[in-house]
């Protein structure tokens, strides 16, 4: 049996049923799909995840990646998605590992692994998110990952262990780099990470981009190609998307009526919001939250 084929059969054992599944390994969540999903929007943080099985795409604005089994995923910004898991079925379930990422720890491993120098010597990098080829040695430390599941008394001592390794693997690779910008204490990616607090703090709030820059410390020109560049959304895409993604919670387990959510988000016209809702989500917020309720699992990606 594989690496790849073993982390399948873990997940399969710990992710019996239809979506995500939190661990007891910290920061770190399984996912089952039995079927192709309807496109699902969140906000995707930091975050490694792998495919043990299956296809998923995810969008950002309108760049498109697609990851299986021979391919991670690294982000290394928060930023709004659309992701679909594009193949699955029933003899053979999307299986998905993921952890959420650390800065300070991989600000760590860069200092102790003396590979400060040899990654701020990269090239700048566009786009907070990419897909990097699977190795065996990625694959049997995720897996080793999954494992400790069976003995949770050992996941406070060895789950940090192998975290530290799969970072160290990802450092010490193609996408190293790319993970090492979420490290940095200035640089683009944290100039664009200001503006996305600011924006996220303000969501409901009427939009200044004198603001937003003033917070990233750029001119306003220099904040819209950045953050372009970073999320391949504009400022005013991404807070659009929050206002949008915030409203459907909003409705969907606070239960309030769209106008409501329409207007606690920061829409004056009940219109306005109905029309950009549906064109996001694909419907209106009436119809789009009665098909989330009779399928929960299209709620979370993974």
């Amino acid at each position: 049996m594989s690496t790849r084929e073993a982390l399948a059969a873990l997940i399969e054992r710990y992710a019996p049923d239809e979506g995500p599944v939190e661990t007891c390994c910290p920061r770190v969540n399984l996912y089952r799909l039995h079927a192709p999903s309807e496109p699902s929007h969140a906000i995707h943080d930091p975050s490694f995840c792998v495919l043990a099985q299956g296809r998923k795409q995810v969008l950002v604005g309108d760049v498109a990646h697609e990851y299986d089994e021979r391919n991670f995923f690294l982000s290394s910004i928060d930023v709004p998605v659309t992701g679909r898991v594009v193949e699955a079925s029933p003899e053979q379930p999307y299986l998905s590992f993921r952890i959420v990422l650390d800065a300070n720890l991989i600000s760590e491993m860069i200092m102790e692994a003396g590979l400060a120098a040899r990654l701020d010597a990269a090239a700048p990098l566009v786009g907070g998110m990419s897909a990097g080829a699977m190795t065996p040695q990625l694959f049997d430390a995720v897996c080793r990952m999954v494992r400790l599941l069976d003995t949770p008394d050992d996941v406070p001592i060895m789950a940090p262990l192998i975290e530290r390794e799969i970072l160290y693997r990802l450092l010490t690779g193609p996408q190293g780099p790319r993970l090492a910008q979420i490290a940095r204490r200035d640089g683009r990616l944290r100039q664009v990470n200001r503006a996305i607090g600011w924006i996220k703090r303000n969501f409901d709030q009427p939009f200044s981009i004198d603001a937003v820059a003033d917070e990233a410390r750029m001119s306003a020109s220099a904040l819209h190609q950045h953050f372009k560049a970073v999320t391949s959304l504009s400022p005013l895409q991404y807070q659009k998307q929050i206002r949008l993604q915030e409203a459907r919670r909003l409705i969907l387990i606070q239960r309030l009526d769209a106008a409501t959510a329409g207007h606690t988000v920061g829409y004056d016209s009940p219109s306005q919001f109905s029309r950009e809702y549906a064109r996001l989500f694909g419907a209106p917020p009436l119809r789009d939250v009665a098909r989330l309720r009779e399928q929960p699992e299209q709620m979370a990606g993974a």
